[in-house]
């Protein structure tokens, strides 16, 4: 826990512009993503049909889809962004590791890669955190200041 604080205070310190306009172009892809798969229900109608657990399938399909949706947008905003990617973590995961061809949902090869970068990428943002530009960072700002208000107050 220590090291992650070193991180945050580091990127604090730092300010790297490019770290937010990667978080928030990974948010509206992820978004994006949950549209799409909005979109195509001729294939989610085919992975309900291919399930044998038919309810299972379709609330999968719906957890998916709600995931990317909300997830995407507070991952691009910065808002809980942790809690966030969390929830994107095993759907990416199910993506890389358990995703079957035959299903003919994508290619396999194009999605394969877009899956495994997007992973890595998740997995970079929830250990290093929203960055300097995010909602979280304004709430830590505003939390530090009242702290430091209540602490003058209470030393006069």
């Amino acid at each position: 826990m220590q090291w992650v604080q070193q991180v945050d205070r580091w990127q604090n310190e730092h300010r790297p512009v490019a770290y937010d306009y990667g978080r928030i172009i990974l948010g509206l892809f992820i978004f994006y993503k949950g549209l799409t798969f909005i979109a195509d229900t001729s294939s989610l109608a085919q992975i309900i049909e291919n399930s044998q657990f038919h309810w299972v399938a379709l609330g999968l399909a719906h957890y998916v889809a709600f995931a990317h949706l909300v997830g995407g947008l507070l991952i691009a905003i910065g808002l809980i962004t942790r809690v966030a990617i969390g929830f994107q973590i095993p759907i990416l995961i199910g993506a890389v590791f358990f995703f079957n061809p035959d299903q003919g949902f994508f290619s396999v090869n194009a999605q394969f890669g877009i899956s495994l970068i997007t992973l890595i990428a998740l997995i970079f943002y929830f250990v290093v955190g929203s960055g300097y530009y995010s909602v979280d960072h304004r709430f830590e700002v505003n939390e530090r200041r009242l702290e430091e208000k209540k602490a003058l107050r209470n030393n006069l």
